[in-house]
């Protein structure tokens, strides 16, 4: 008996499924990235995957990093939802293989009216109840099913640590930035102090009216105001650090000025042509739901198909325990029942039709993914194309408008020119700077843009339970060496 129910099992976890072949859809991209003024050369705009600690070369920034991606609360929800995804593929595949129950009792019965004799029967066994013969596929495809919700819930993971590091990234450089302008705001109030001081000692001296005193002084309450916004913003930007690490952010870690950060994130070099992105965390979650639409497909066809259900029993009755296990005590039964659906109105093929447009709609959101990838990477690299001609630009504009502050600030002490064309260099000159900081915080940012727009960061892919080898078609090929699901 149990080797045949061991046959049986055998054959019907080998029966092939009526799903359709999968093959991975064209992902409607062009073959290179796009070209132009705005782009980089051809050569220069093929991108590999890095891993964030190539891209973001500081210490401090990848210590931050690293305590992030043990102690981030989105990360622990995605690691306890890989862990349920992986229970629900288990609590699925076990059905495919027959459930063994085992059973021991004994019963003792009297009646008074035989002068109360009582008897005792002892019983063991073993019995499979209700095994269905997989011989359609159904089950296999339903599992197929859980499988590739795993994967996808994995690959989901992955887009969340990969997404955690570019925000940690962005806030760190943001509160570098932040640092650096609020540095010129001080510097600009202690300027704006100054001058209200001049001015008014030569409004004392009759040399200045009482406009240019108050004009001073409106310039210096401007500044001190943007002192003040200026600490707000980088005491928010601690604060959405220590969000993003899951705890306290040591001051040590943090860069206090654009300059500083800006040396520390390593342009993406050259590499591969677009097709990279098919490794994206997105685009691979989208196939990987594209795969669990497809094997949908396989169990609703299979079933329209009769299930097959087996059942068996087989154990030991004995009145005397001592004979329990002795040859006339030994009984076994088994049984098959066969049952098939005549009349459904339909809904049977009704819902194979429904799996079928699932299975088209998942296309499209698979070949939307790709493309939405495609066009992040365009724009990052587009803005990369141009961000050392604008920094270069800005740089020449600060020192420009801080030698006509000079000048002008010269000419007016001399009694050449009027008090209004120094407080126009002197904005000129703060707004220079701003820009300047402003300009270096977009180029740092677009280098985190690009390093997330491609993905594929092997240092965030964690420890996949299986691991597909790079195909087309059919079923996750388990990779020698890798911890694999249970058989």
């Amino acid at each position: 008996m149990k080797r045949a129910i061991a046959l049986v099992a055998l054959l019907a976890t080998g029966c092939s499924t009526m799903e359709p072949k999968y093959v991975r859809p064209d992902p409607a991209i062009p073959a290179s990235w796009p070209y132009g003024d705005a782009y980089l050369t051809a050569a220069e705009a093929g991108l590999p995957a890095l891993t964030y600690k190539q891209v973001f070369t500081d210490p401090r920034l990848q210590t931050l990093i690293a305590e992030a991606l043990n102690n981030n609360r989105n990360l622990m929800s995605a690691a306890a939802n890989i862990a349920a995804a992986r229970e629900q593929y288990r609590i699925q595949r076990a059905q495919q293989f027959p459930t063994v129950d085992a059973n021991a009792g004994a019963t003792v019965t009297g009646n008074r009216g035989s002068g109360s004799k009582i008897s005792t029967q002892f019983q063991t066994g073993a019995s499979v109840p209700n095994y269905e013969l997989d011989l359609f596929g159904r089950l296999r495809s339903l599992t197929d099913v859980q499988l590739n919700r795993y994967f996808s819930t994995e690959a989901g993971a992955r887009a969340t640590r990969l997404t955690l590091v570019s925000n940690i990234a962005s806030a760190w450089l943001n509160h570098a930035a932040d640092s650096s302008l609020l540095l010129i705001e001080e510097q600009t109030t202690a300027s704006a102090e100054k001058t209200v001081r001049l001015t008014r000692l030569r409004l004392e001296g009759g040399v200045a009216p009482r406009t240019d005193l108050d004009q001073a002084e409106q310039i210096l309450d401007t500044a001190q105001a943007d002192i003040a916004r200026q600490r707000t913003a980088v005491a928010q930007d601690i604060n959405a650090l220590r969000l993003l690490v899951g705890g306290p952010v040591d001051p040590s870690l943090l860069a206090h000025s654009i300059d500083e950060a800006f040396g520390t994130v390593a342009p993406v070099p050259t590499g591969l042509d677009s097709y990279v992105l098919l490794r994206r965390p997105d685009v691979v979650q989208a196939e990987d739901e594209l795969r669990s639409a497809n094997a949908n497909i396989g169990a609703a066809r299979a079933a329209l198909f009769p299930r097959i259900s087996l059942t068996g029993l087989l154990g030991f009755a004995s009145s005397a325990l001592l004979k329990l296990f002795t040859g006339g005590a030994f009984g076994w039964s088994a049984g098959a029942n066969a049952s098939y659906t005549i009349f459904q109105a339909g809904a049977g093929h009704a819902n194979v039709r429904l799996t079928e447009a699932e299975k088209r709609a998942a296309i499209a959101t698979y070949q939307g993914t790709v493309q939405t990838a495609f066009r992040e990477v365009s724009d990052a690299l587009a803005r990369r194309g141009t961000m050392n001609d604008e920094i270069a630009a800005r740089q020449r504009q600060q020192a420009e408008t801080a030698d006509t502050y000079l000048l002008t600030e010269a000419r007016y002490n001399a009694g050449i020119s009027p008090f209004l064309n120094v407080l126009d260099a002197q904005r000129s000159y703060y707004g220079a700077q701003q820009t300047l900081v402003n300009t270096k915080l977009t180029a740092a940012q677009n280098i985190v843009d690009t390093y997330q727009a491609i993905g594929g960061d092997t240092l965030l892919e964690g420890t996949p339970i299986c691991q597909r080898l790079p195909g087309d078609t059919g079923q996750p090929n388990l990779v020698l060496g890798q911890e694999c699901l249970p058989d």
